[in-house]
């Protein structure tokens, strides 16, 4: 007989999938140990204004999660850090985790702020989508959980020219460690659950777009960002060139996606609804201005979704054009897109003020090395591949490992979620089976 399973689990990527996996398990009296590459938690969600078709606030529904996650009794959370490997059978799987020096200690710092507003040195800020700043000490977002601040070696004075060091002079309780290196955790699980998520295709790969080269041709996760009451323009629809409002603005479905050949063969699934949400909400900001979507088909499947394309259309007069778009480039002031309208058989020429391509959703990096080390199978794309689709959709040919979330693909928030908690009634169901045997 086998040794009973160490009843614990881990679970890598700790976006909304990873959180809500966590949550099911450690509220079922089990340990749960979560690993997030990033300084805080929240992933994808926590970057997106409102969600679709409800136009609720992402943050709404997404800030009670991450402070649920952040105090849980159950929940060894492990931000700023990375799986380095994975050995073992399963039920006895050991891990070793690499955590990242902050260059501050967290159990001192207390989230004042102070160090960031003290900061003299200004970088692109990823989590904006390089479209506002943040400081070389930093936090992701005003709601980050936890809410400590990490710095940037790259970007720091100190470390590259050996001054500065104002942090560590303004802070009130010297939680600022120059010196602090990787640390190292090591523990063992008796399953673990992927919630890698998903990256963007880059605009820089798609010259048609402009190679990422047009200032005011951004993607949809920066204008997100823009529509976000916590961005960069505080919620203001403004040009990244000019900081003016653009009072015509053209969204770009299947940049990059439903392109075999060439770049990703799949659908992104997503793109339809959130590109329809992007149009209501520039309207809603922007009362006289006029937004146009190039698409392909609609792609609206789940619940009260078309009702919202529909809304699009009629009520927020948004112009929807059945084509690909074949150039976009700067002329003057504005950026011309270029492409055709397949139900009337015309050419098109929009001169808009911004442009808003939706790129194909992709599998990080990081899920192929995984994947590699766990012996887990993935696509000829990389997403992590389940058992079987239709009957064990979130687990995988290895035993004790499973799957959530958009590592597996695109999928919405709802379906996300979903899965997600179906790979903890997984692990819960493996738990419990050894509890029985007891």
């Amino acid at each position: 007989m086998n040794p009973t399973p160490v009843p614990r689990a881990l679970i890598i990527g700790a976006g909304i999938a990873g959180m809500q996996a966590a949550l099911d398990i450690a509220n079922a009296g089990y340990e749960t140990v979560l690993v997030e590459r990033l300084p805080s938690i929240g992933g994808r969600m926590a970057q997106l204004s409102e969600t679709f078709p409800t136009l609720d606030c992402s943050q709404c529904i997404l800030t009670p999660r991450t402070v649920e996650v952040g105090h849980h009794d159950n929940i060894r959370l492990l931000t700023y850090s990375e799986v380095e490997s994975i050995t073992g059978e399963p039920g006895h799987f050991q891990v070793r985790i690499r955590r990242h020096a902050a260059y501050v200690d967290w159990d001192k710092c207390t989230g004042c702020g102070l160090c960031q507003e003290k900061c003299p040195k200004k970088v692109p800020a990823e989590f904006q989508r390089g479209i506002g700043p943040r400081k070389a000490i930093y936090t992701l977002s005003p709601q980050a959980v936890p809410n400590k601040p990490v710095i940037d070696r790259e970007a720091c004075i100190f470390f590259r020219r050996g001054k500065c060091r104002a942090c560590e002079k303004f802070c009130p309780v010297g939680a600022i460690d120059f010196k602090q290196e990787d640390s190292f955790v090591e523990t063992e699980v008796g399953a673990v659950i992927l919630a890698t998520g998903y990256n963007l295709y880059g605009l820089e790969n798609m010259p048609e777009y402009g190679s990422g080269a047009v200032p005011d041709v951004i993607d949809a996760l920066a204008f997100e960002r823009l529509l976000s009451a916590s961005g960069p323009t505080a919620g203001k629809v403004l040009r990244p060139s000019d900081r003016r409002e653009p009072r015509e603005i053209v969204f770009v479905q299947c940049a990059g996606s439903r392109a075999p050949g060439r770049y990703m063969p799949h659908c992104s699934k997503v793109c339809c609804m959130y590109s329809a949400k992007q149009a209501i909400l520039y309207r809603h900001r922007v009362h006289d201005g006029q937004s146009y979507i190039f698409y392909i088909d609609i792609r609206s499947p789940g619940k009260r979704y078309d009702e919202f394309i529909q809304r699009a259309m009629e009520e927020e007069g948004v112009v929807y054009l059945r084509g690909k778009v074949s150039k976009i480039y700067r002329q003057d002031d504005r950026v011309v897109v270029m492409g055709a309208d397949t139900l009337s058989g015309e050419q098109v020429r929009i001169a808009a003020d911004l442009v808003v391509v939706a790129p194909a959703l992709i599998p990080r990096p990081e899920t192929r090395r995984l994947a590699e080390m766990l012996g887990v199978e993935i696509d000829e794309v990389g997403w992590l591949t389940p058992a079987n689709e239709d009957l064990h959709p979130v687990e995988t040919n290895r035993s004790g490992i499973f799957l959530a979330g958009t590592g597996m693909g695109p999928m919405d928030i709802p379906e996300t979620v979903a899965h997600a908690s179906a790979a903890a009634a997984k692990v819960l169901e493996l738990f419990a089976q050894q509890v029985r045997r007891i």
